[in-house]
C-alpha cells in the first residue's frame, strides 16, 4: 500500500486523484438526493426511472463525441470543462428543490445536460491515467484512484443519507455542485498533459479507427456485450427498486443510504483486496466478480433485514472494485495509447446503451408483474450473460502484460 500511495508524490497523478475524490463524494450523494426528491414530488416509481433514464441517454448519444474530444485535445482541459457543466447543472436542481418550485421536467431536462457533462468527462478520466505515471504502475495507480473514490463514496453515502433524512434533498445536490466546482479547480492545476492523437482527421475518420481498435479484441467487446444485459438488469432493478423498497419496507432515505454505503465500502474493501491480489488471469477473476451483483437483487426481493442487504451490496462492492481495477488496467496495457479515449468511449457506449430501456421499464414491469419478479428478473440478467462470457477463450486467457513479456518469444 506504502508503494502505491508513493505515487501521489507525483504532481498530476495527486491531482487526479484529489479531482476524483471530490467528484465522487458527491456522485454518491446524488442518487440518494435525486431519487427522494422524486419520490417526495411524485411517489412514483416510474418518473423515477423516467428521470434516471433522462441521465443515461445524453451518455449513449454523446460518448462517442466524448472520446474523440479527449483524443484530440489535452485531456485535463477536458476534465475541466465537463466537470464546471455538471456543477452548474447540479447547482439548478438544488435551487430549484430549496425553492419549492422544482418539477419532474425541470429535473429531467437538467439532469440530462448534466449526463452530457459525464459523456464528455469518462473517457477523458479513463484516458488520462496513463499520462500521469510510469506503464509499470498502471494497476497501482487504479487502485489508488479508486480506493480514494470509494472512500468518499462511502462518505457521500452516508452523507446524503443523514442529509435527506434531516432537511431538504436539495442541500444533498447543492453539496454535490460544491464537488464538481472543486474537481474543476483540482483538474486546471494539472500540466504538461498534451494531446496524444497526431495529425488532423475528420471526426469520422477518428470514430472509424477508434472501432477497429475496439473491434480487434475479442475479449474487450465480448465483456462489454456481456454488461449491456447485465447492467440493463441491475441498474434497472437496483437503482430504480431498491429506493422504492427502501421507502415502503424500511426507514426510507437512511435505509437506502445504509445499502448504498455497504456496497461503498465494499468497493473500498475491494481495493486493499486488489493492492495484494495480481492474478495472472487478471480478466477471468474479473468476470467471476460480476456475479457478486446478483445477491443484492435476490436480499431486496427477499426482503431480508436491512444488515442483510448491506451485507450483499457490501460482497457486491468488493466484486465490482476487483472487475474495475483489472479491467482498466487490461485497456491501459492492451490497448493503442492514441486510440485510448475513443475505445474508453466505446467500452462505456456499449455497457449502458440499453441501460435507460432498463431505467425506464422497471417501474412499470414493477407495477405488472411486482417488484420482486422485476428483481428477480434483474439477477437473472447479472448471473446468465456472466456464465456466458466466461466460454470466450480470450476472457479466460488474457494475462497481465508483465507476464506476456516475461515469456521468451
Amino acid at each position: 500500500m506504502r508503494d502505491a500511495l508513493g505515487l501521489l508524490r507525483r504532481r498530476n497523478f495527486a491531482l487526479l486523484v484529489s479531482g476524483r475524490c471530490a467528484s465522487f463524494l458527491g456522485n454518491a450523494m446524488a442518487p440518494v438526493a435525486i431519487a427522494f426528491a422524486v419520490l417526495d414530488l411524485t411517489d412514483s416509481a416510474t418518473a423515477l426511472g423516467i428521470v434516471i433514464a433522462a441521465r443515461m441517454v445524453p451518455n449513449v448519444l454523446f460518448l462517442l463525441v466524448g472520446g474523440v474530444i479527449a483524443d484530440r485535445l489535452p485531456r485535463s482541459i477536458v476534465l475541466v470543462g465537463s466537470a464546471l457543466l455538471g456543477g452548474v447543472t447540479q447547482a439548478a436542481v438544488a435551487g430549484l428543490l430549496l425553492s419549492g418550485v422544482a418539477e419532474i421536467w425541470h429535473l429531467v431536462v437538467l439532469e440530462a445536460v448534466n449526463g452530457l457533462a459525464f459523456a464528455i468527462w469518462y473517457p477523458a478520466d479513463t484516458a488520462v491515467v496513463p499520462q500521469t505515471v510510469p506503464e509499470d504502475r498502471l494497476q497501482d495507480a487504479n487502485t489508488v484512484i479508486r480506493f480514494g473514490s470509494n472512500a468518499m463514496m462511502v462518505a457521500g453515502a452516508a452523507l446524503a443519507g443523514a442529509i435527506v433524512a434531516a432537511f431538504n434533498p436539495g442541500w444533498a445536490i447543492a453539496a454535490d455542485a460544491a464537488t464538481f466546482f472543486l474537481a474543476a479547480g483540482l483538474s486546471a492545476g494539472m500540466t504538461g498533459i498534451g494531446a496524444v492523437a497526431t495529425g488532423a482527421t475528420s471526426v469520422v475518420r477518428d470514430l472509424r479507427d477508434g472501432w477497429s481498435e475496439f473491434v480487434r479484441h475479442r475479449w474487450l467487446w465480448t465483456v462489454v456485450l456481456q454488461f449491456s444485459v447485465m447492467l440493463l438488469g441491475f441498474f434497472g432493478a437496483f437503482q430504480v427498486l431498491g429506493p422504492v423498497v427502501a421507502e415502503r419496507e424500511y426507514a426510507g432515505a437512511s435505509s437506502w443510504a445504509a445499502i448504498l454505503g455497504g456496497q461503498s465500502a465494499g468497493l473500498l474493501a475491494g481495493g486493499f483486496v486488489a493492492l495484494r491480489l495480481r492474478p495472472a488471469r487478471p480478466l477471468l477473476v474479473a468476470t467471476l466478480c460480476v456475479f457478486a451483483s446478483a445477491p443484492p437483487l435476490a436480499a431486496l426481493a427477499l426482503a431480508l433485514p436491512v444488515p442483510m442487504i448491506v451485507v450483499a451490496t457490501f460482497v457486491n462492492g468488493i466484486g465490482m472494485e476487483l472487475f474495475g481495477v483489472y479491467w482498466y488496467t487490461a485497456l491501459h496495457e492492451h490497448i493503442a495509447p492514441e486510440a485510448l479515449a475513443r475505445v474508453s468511449a466505446y467500452d462505456a457506449l456499449g455497457s449502458l446503451a440499453v441501460s435507460p430501456v432498463g431505467y425506464v421499464a422497471a417501474g412499470p414491469l414493477s407495477d405488472a408483474i411486482g417488484i420482486d419478479a422485476t428483481l428477480w428478473i434483474g439477477a437473472l440478467l447479472v448471473v446468465v450473460p456472466t456464465a456466458l462470457v466466461l466460454l470466450v477463450p480470450e476472457v479466460r486467457g488474457l494475462r497481465a502484460r508483465a507476464l506476456v513479456e516475461a515469456v521468451p518469444a
